[in-house]
This record gives structure tokens, C-alpha cells and sequence, in this order.
């Protein structure tokens, strides 16, 4: 009988085990499922990370014995959110870097810099996030300061856009950069036949080339971190444009370790290596990796005056901004990726830039089509462009807190008559019926409930202007939601995986402090995470 008696255990043990048909049971919920008809139920059922049940508590408990019940406590349950334009590694590089967002003048930049070298004596000062249009006169700073703080160890801060930086001249002397020096697509900045440190846009890559590669540790720290932010903002899925073919296999062996779990959707950047990678491999794909496309660039930025416009800017005359790549190299591109079966995905600010790529994209994809070629932004577009999008069935990926950020100084940039016509979201919307949203990230701040605000209120944090901004082209509620969700998934060729919930799909979801659905305007922005679930497992909860 001893001897029957461990045996009797394990059978017993194995009876209790398979009593359990699911892993978790999410109930009392109002649960957002964001499917076609946007229907709202009040649970659902995970297991092996995926949804397998959705509908009514009571029915679902009569028919699953769950491991785990997660009671919502009557809380709104969202897919988990997915942005659809970020720079992700940028993002993780620049919390080990000298912060400068925020930065309301010159000389606290200069005072954040020190700070920084105090901490960190060795190589290269770096730094990103300074604006000069928050403060006072709006101008480009100049170097001088730089050079007197630090004449040999070199110090680069990047503009918030990422398209303009500020080097002193350790580092100018470095990439060999001179006065009178000049390339296409971008500008050296001179004053008085001196060098100012302000290079845009493809001026930029000289300089930043001779900066040491991150270590390998560097790099890990730096999407691990940027995971974590992400998660406490309810972030599941994340939209990388522009790495180097290089970082797939880091952010894939990241994922096989269990150390990075957030997915990711990754655009390869416009390098000849990136192409002869991904064209020899074919699609890259897991169940937390996609990379299926490519990333141009088009023109800059409207806050640096690299976007490229159709007429000169209202206070640069004769200034019209500038392509980054000759139109020749966008057409060789387009048929060579449309060739090999790719997505294309195009940085456009502009309405000349804008125009260019879109009469691009139209040579090449003649018609309708499912490809969902993109373009990033799509900020100024002519009216009498618009029907491009919806003519080609080319996709909109834009950034509604990009309105908000831009629009107390961008009047200045494109004047009253231009500014009508841009963040026309719910114009470019319309042209398809869908449209992914994203935030830019570290360009503008993670938080997707940001996004939410900003698309569907048209305000600031601080709740101006009165009445929101350009409100004719506000999104709805749902609108907005399913941009932040179901249709970023679409635009990343992932809308039957993720995206909502519907049974099938990943367990990804989130669960917030109140409901963004029903509250009032201005309370959106306080909104906070309370749980992010990815594969339904639990990657944060609120402390």
C-alpha cells in the first residue's frame, strides 16, 4: 500500500490538473474588443497567450475552470496599444544621454550639459530633445558656449525632431566638418564665414558617423528600458523606423532570452546593405519580430526648415526647404522594393515632398491595391493631392500629437492659408477609411492616451487653444481607438494576430484607471495604466 500510495497522488494530481481548460479569466470588465462591429463585452479567456473566448462572465465561467481570475473590478479593458511610428532603440539610447526636453532657453541646456559631464567623464557628450521654439526669439543657438565648457571633448545635442543637432567644435574638428562645406539634402550653418554647430539633416550624418557605435550593453539597457516605459503607458506593440539590418538579430535574441517581450514592427532603414539583407532573407518573422519593410526619407523637418515645401516658408523667403534624395533615388527605390514585394514607408513633411513621393508611389502601384505602402506624417498636404491616398490605396501614418506640439509656432513656419490644409487627419482618414496612428516617440512622448487626446480633442496638456485646434479635422472616439489599435496593426500587415480582442489573436491587452471612451475631454490626459498583459502574461501593474 506504501508503495501505491505516490502513485495514487500523481494520478490524483494529474485528475486536478486537467480540470483546468484556460489560463486566465479576465471578468467584470467592460472589455473594448475593438472587432468590426465594436462590440463591448465583459470577459474573456486566455490561454497559451492567446484569447479563445470572449463574451458574457457568467457563460464563460460555466465553461472554462481558469488557473487564474483577473476580476476588473468594473474597469475599461483596451487591446493593448500599438504605435505606429517610434523610434524605440532611439528612445532606449536617449534615457542614457543628457536629457534636454523641456528646456525652456539656451543656457539651461548649457546648465543640463555640465551636469551630465560631472557624471559621466568619459568620450562623447550626447544629448537630444532641445526646441528653440520654446523659447524666447525662437533662433538656432550658436556653439561658442560649447566650445569654452568643453575644447576637447566633444559635445552633440540633437534637435527634438531628430532632424537638426548642435556639435561644438571638438566634434565638428573630428567629422572634419568646414565653413563653406556643403551637401544635398542638408545644410552647415554659418554665421559671418564662422561655423554656428547647427547642421540639418544630411548634414547631420557626417558628424554622427564618427560617434562610437553603443556597446553591446549599451544597446540591451537601452531596449530594455525603453520596454519598460512602453509597458507602464500600456504599450504592447511598437512601430521601429529606420535600424540598421544589424539590430534585428539583437532585438530577436533579446526576445528567445525572455528579456525583451514587447513586439515590434521593424522598418529597415534606406541603406544599400538594409536592402541586400532583407531581399536575400525574405520577411523576418515571429510571434514578437516583424520586418517586412523599408523607411525613406523624404525632406526634414518644419521645426528645423528641412520640410519641403511647395512655396517659400512665411518667415525664410526664398526658402522652400529641401529634398534628402534626388527624386531619381526614390524611383529606383519604389520599383525595386515593389519588385521584390515589400512595404515602403516614406518620411513626407512637406507638400512638395509630400507631392513627390505620392506621384511616386502612383507610378508604381497603378491602382488600388492591398500593399499599404505608407507615408510617415503626411502633415502639409496640397488639397489637390489628397486623392492620391485613396486613388493608390497609399496608407496615412500619422502623429496627432504632432498637431498639438506644432501648432503655436508652425503658423509662422507655413502662414494661415498653408496651416488649413495641415494635420488634415480626418481629411487623410476619409481617403481609405482607415489610418494607423503613432507618436513619433522620443520625438514627442510615449503615451499613447496622449495620442488619444490630441486626435480627439485637438488640445495641448495645458488645454489650449480654447475650442481645440483645427477641430474639423478631429477624430471620433472610436476612431481614434481603433488607429491606436486595430488599425496599426493593419498597416503593419498584423491585424489577423493582433490588434483586438477576438479569439485567435494575442492575449495583449490593457486595462486603465477610467474610461477613455466616455469621459470628458479634459480629463483624458490624467489617465493611468492600472495593467499591461502581453501573451497573457503580466508585464506591469500599477504600484
Amino acid at each position: 500500500m506504501r508503495k501505491l500510495l505516490p502513485l495514487l497522488l500523481l494520478f490524483a494530481f494529474a485528475c486536478k490538473r486537467q480540470d483546468y481548460n484556460a489560463d486566465l479569466l479576465v471578468k467584470n470588465a467592460i472589455v473594448y474588443t475593438v472587432d468590426k462591429n465594436f462590440a463591448i463585452a465583459d470577459a474573456f479567456v486566455i490561454k497559451g497567450g492567446k484569447i479563445i473566448a470572449v463574451g458574457k462572465g457568467d457563460s464563460l465561467e460555466s465553461v472554462y475552470k481558469a488557473r487564474q481570475v483577473l476580476d476588473a473590478g468594473g474597469k475599461a479593458v483596451y487591446p493593448g496599444f500599438m504605435d505606429d511610428h517610434s523610434h524605440f532603440y532611439g528612445y532606449g539610447l536617449s534615457l542614457q544621454e543628457v536629457s534636454l526636453e523641456n528646456t525652456k532657453s539656451w543656457s539651461e541646456i548649457v546648465d543640463s550639459v555640465q551636469a551630465f559631464a560631472k557624471r559621466s567623464s568619459d568620450g562623447w557628450i550626447i544629448g537630444r530633445g532641445w526646441d528653440q521654439n520654446k523659447w524666447a526669439g525662437r533662433q538656432f543657438p550658436n556653439k561658442a558656449k560649447l566650445d569654452s565648457l568643453f575644447p576637447v571633448r566633444p559635445v552633440v545635442l540633437t534637435r527634438i525632431d531628430g532632424h537638426a543637432v548642435i556639435a561644438n567644435q571638438a566634434a565638428l574638428n573630428l567629422a572634419g566638418i568646414k565653413p563653406g562645406q556643403t551637401i544635398t539634402g542638408g545644410q552647415i550653418m554659418t554665421v559671418n564665414g564662422k561655423l554656428t554647430g547647427i547642421l540639418v539633416d544630411n548634414a547631420v550624418g557626417i558628424l554622427t558617423r564618427k560617434i562610437p557605435e553603443p556597446t553591446e550593453q549599451i544597446t540591451d539597457t537601452a531596449l530594455v528600458q525603453a520596454q519598460r516605459n512602453c509597458f507602464a503607458d500600456g504599450l504592447t506593440t511598437v512601430s521601429d523606423c529606420g535600424l540598421p539590418y544589424t539590430m534585428v538579430t539583437t532585438i530577436a535574441e533579446l526576445q528567445h532570452k525572455g528579456l525583451l517581450k514587447m513586439r515590434l514592427y521593424v522598418m529597415l532603414a534606406d541603406r544599400q546593405e538594409n536592402y541586400d539583407y532583407l531581399f536575400k532573407r525574405g520577411v523576418f518573422k515571429t510571434p514578437g519580430l516583424n520586418v517586412r519593410g523599408f523607411k525613406m526619407y523624404a525632406d526634414g523637418a518644419l521645426g528645423s526648415r528641412g520640410a519641403c515645401l511647395l512655396k517659400p516658408y512665411d518667415d525664410q523667403k526664398n526658402w522652400n526647404g529641401f529634398l534628402l534624395s534626388s527624386q531619381q533615388h526614390f524611383e529606383e527605390i519604389a520599383k525595386k522594393v515593389a519588385e521584390k514585394g515589400f512595404q515602403l514607408c516614406t518620411h513626407a513633411i512637406g507638400d512638395s515632398a509630400n507631392r513627390v513621393i505620392l506621384k511616386v508611389y502612383a507610378s508604381v502601384l497603378k491602382g488600388k491595391n492591398d500593399h499599404r505602402w505608407r507615408i510617415e506624417h503626411a502633415q502639409v498636404v496640397a488639397p489637390e493631392d489628397l486623392h492620391y491616398f485613396g486613388d493608390y490605396s497609399i496608407i496615412p501614418s500619422v502623429q496627432p500629437t504632432h498637431a498639438t506640439s506644432d501648432m503655436h509656432w508652425a503658423v509662422t513656419r507655413l502662414g494661415e492659408k498653408r496651416l488649413k490644409s495641415a494635420y488634415a487627419y480626418k481629411k487623410l482618414l476619409e481617403q481609405n477609411g482607415w489610418a494607423p496612428l503613432g507618436t513619433d516617440f522620443p520625438v514627442e512622448n510615449i503615451n499613447p492616451i496622449y495620442t488619444f487626446y490630441a486626435a480627439v480633442v485637438r488640445k495641448d496638456l495645458q488645454g489650449n487653444p480654447d475650442g481645440g485646434f483645427q477641430m474639423g479635422n478631429a477624430l471620433t472616439r472610436e476612431q481614434a481607438l481603433r488607429g491606436m489599435t486595430i488599425w496599426a496593426a493593419k498597416g503593419n500587415f498584423e491585424e489577423n494576430e493582433k490588434g483586438s480582442i477576438e479569439p485567435g489573436k494575442y492575449a495583449d491587452f490593457v486595462i486603465l484607471d477610467k474610461d477613455i471612451m466616455k469621459i470628458k475631454g479634459p480629463e483624458l490626459p490624467g489617465v493611468k495604466v492600472l495593467y499591461t498583459y502581453v501573451n497573457g502574461e503580466k508585464v506591469y501593474e500599477k504600484k
